[in-house]
């Protein structure tokens, strides 16, 4: 009878254990923003804020800077994703993501990793030919879609 007890007791015991962790697992799909990295190369431009005001109809607009083009709006399930370009002398000097999916907090948890990572791997490859980021893959392909159009756009 005792057995059967300490038995019943394991038993309840590893249970409560269980389902103590389960319920204590903080999963990553919370609605908070990862606090993430900060600088100005990972900053995105908000979404929707359009090319620049003084950009002709093909994209393209030239300051002191560099010429800035802008790469046509990649549809992705998720939203759409759009990529500018600075350029000067043939060298990608700044790119910026003027869109991209930003609809829930998960979303914008992602995009806080995936956008800065995207970015730098931009300005050290100086070309589409980029790794994606994981966990973030169709931000990622609808990024160098963008980005090739913009480099085709420059003459990249």
């Amino acid at each position: 009878m005792v057995i059967g007890v300490k038995r019943i007791v394991l038993w309840f015991m590893s249970t409560l254990t269980v389902v103590m962790l389960l319920f204590g697992y903080h999963t990553s799909t919370s609605s908070q923003p990862g606090t993430g990295v900060t600088s100005s190369l990972s900053a995105p431009a908000a979404p929707g804020s359009g090319t620049t005001s003084g950009s002709a109809a093909d994209g393209r607009s030239s300051s002191a800077s560099g010429t800035t083009v802008t790469g046509t709006s990649a549809s992705t399930r998720w939203g759409p994703v759009q990529v500018r370009l600075t350029v000067d002398g043939g060298t990608i000097t700044d790119v910026t993501v003027v869109e991209y999916p930003s609809g829930n907090g998960r979303d914008q948890q992602i995009n806080a990793r995936a956008i800065p990572i995207l970015v730098q791997e931009t300005l050290d490859a100086q070309s589409a030919d980029i790794d994606m980021v994981s966990g973030a893959t169709v931000t990622s392909e609808g990024y160098v879609e963008s980005l090739q159009a913009a480099l085709d756009k420059a003459g990249l």
